[in-house]
């Protein structure tokens, strides 16, 4: 046997000896763990932990130690873990014998409108926007540009979100919504102009109306605020000359005074409302008003749409909704329920960030990819994120033409909650939607005496 023969073939016996090795140890660990296990007092058993965590949850138990870390308030990043009631308890109604169903190669119009009594309505060819989501309060300037240009290749609107303008934003972005916070941060007359719509921001689903201003040296002075219910009308008006008649909106969370609030935002002829579900995200926020703060998204949702056509605005007065949208499926229910848009916020950045969250994980969470000053913010390939984010957008709004199709209809205006059945009573005395198990008309069969 030759000399490097003799080695290889001791390599392979080493090798095979050392797995031998490596199976007999990690035999007798798992024996030994599973013996003490088995033996081991309940109080000095880690098998306390399947009982506790199963009692309070991973997360609690996560959370409770990060409180006990650090002795402040406990920011949790992208929305609440709680299931609240949500469009899965609803189902639409196929369409087979009593009305056709449309081949794929019948055009759909998913044509959206914002604002149609302003002087200059906001216009798109999909119902899916991006939601507000702040420059430097939560997202970096590659973010909020992949964000933009990811709009405009997709036909549709981004946000300013409540942070810094960015004028490179702008450009980047075919229709563009400006938000207004209730202090208005780096806000000038020129940016407003510049504005496909105007967006007053009251609050959102994710932190309720907590307290603003993060910079408190970029704020204008010179630009009215909306301190109170009596300052609307008045920054109404402003926003509306200072726009050139671009529709002007109100942002706010869903609430139970959601009534009295829509009828203070009617009463300052708003054109539309961008309103908030409580499993909204956000960059982080405090876990008590993510998980205890605001209604489910579809509960307002049902109560706006209801309360807009009691008022006889619905239609004039267009209803942007946002908070828990994980798929065309849920957006879909959303506007035949009677929404006219859906924000996405959440759904976006993971489109964006793609296969780019390997620059981050398994290290650090995917957030470092994009929010301001993450760690890995610096190695976000915007131009490449925008490409991601639009492939996503026009996949979500192919799938919802798909859907119109099967329900035999030609327009998304076409779609209402006729084509809905509810799976449960909550949701269908939430939604007006009848239940799907109601309806049971048994005709007997029988045979013919001839």
């Amino acid at each position: 046997m030759s000399s490097s023969t003799s080695k290889l073939f001791a390599g392979a016996l080493g090798v095979t000896g050392g797995l031998a090795a490596l199976r007999f140890l990690a035999g007798q660990i798992a024996k030994q763990g599973v013996k003490v296990i088995m033996t081991d007092p309940y109080s000095e058993n880690l098998a306390e932990l399947l009982s506790a965590t199963k009692r309070t949850g991973v997360q609690t138990i996560l959370e409770t130690n990060l409180r006990a870390q650090r002795a402040q308030v406990l920011k949790r990043p992208l929305g609440s873990p709680r299931r609240f009631l949500d469009f899965d308890g609803l189902m639409f109604v196929s369409a087979h014998l009593d009305r056709e169903a449309l081949p794929h190669t019948i055009p759909v119009d998913v044509t959206t409108t914002i604002g149609p009594r302003s002087k200059r309505p906001l216009t798109v060819g999909t119902p899916l926007f991006i939601s507000g989501m702040a420059y430097k309060k939560a997202l970096s300037a590659r973010a909020k540009y992949a964000l933009a240009l990811g709009s405009r290749l997709a036909g549709t609107v981004s946000n300013t979100g409540e942070g810094p303008f960015l004028p490179k934003e702008r450009e980047l972005a075919d229709r563009l919504i400006v938000q207004y916070p209730r202090l208005p941060l780096h806000r000038t007359l020129d940016m407003l102009a510049q504005a496909d719509a105007l967006e007053i921001q009251l609050g959102q689903g994710a932190s309720a109306g907590g307290a603003q201003v993060p910079f408190p040296h970029l704020v204008f002075p010179e630009l009215p605020p909306v301190r109170a219910s009596s300052d609307l009308p008045k920054v109404v008006r402003f926003l509306k000359q200072a726009g050139g008649g671009v529709p002007v909106g109100v942002k706010f969370s869903f609430t139970n005074n959601l009534e009295r609030e829509i009828d203070l935002c009617l009463e300052a002829e708003v054109d539309f409302l961008a309103l908030e579900g409580a499993k909204a995200g956000t960059v982080a926020a405090p876990p008590i008003l993510l998980d205890d703060f605001g209604l489910p998204t579809i509960m307002g949702l049902c109560r706006a749409v209801e309360h807009l056509k009691t008022r006889g605005v619905y239609g004039q007065v267009s209803l942007i909704v946002s908070g828990g949208f994980f798929s065309p499926g849920q957006c879909l229910k959303a506007l035949a329920l009677g929404a006219n848009a859906i924000y996405l916020g959440t759904m976006p950045l993971y489109a964006m960030s793609h296969t780019q969250t390997t620059k981050s994980i398994p290290w650090e969470p995917p957030t470092q990819l994009v929010v301001d000053g993450g760690k890995q913010s610096r190695r976000f390939n915007w131009k490449l994120g925008a490409k991601h984010l639009a492939n996503y957008l026009i996949s979500c709004t192919e799938e919802i033409k798909e859907g119109v199709r099967a329900l035999g209809k030609h327009a998304l205006h076409e779609v209402d909650l006729t084509d809905l059945v509810a799976l449960d009573e909550v949701t269908s005395q939430v939604t007006g939607v009848p239940l799907a198990y109601a309806k049971r008309t048994v005709r007997a069969l029988v045979p013919s005496r001839g």
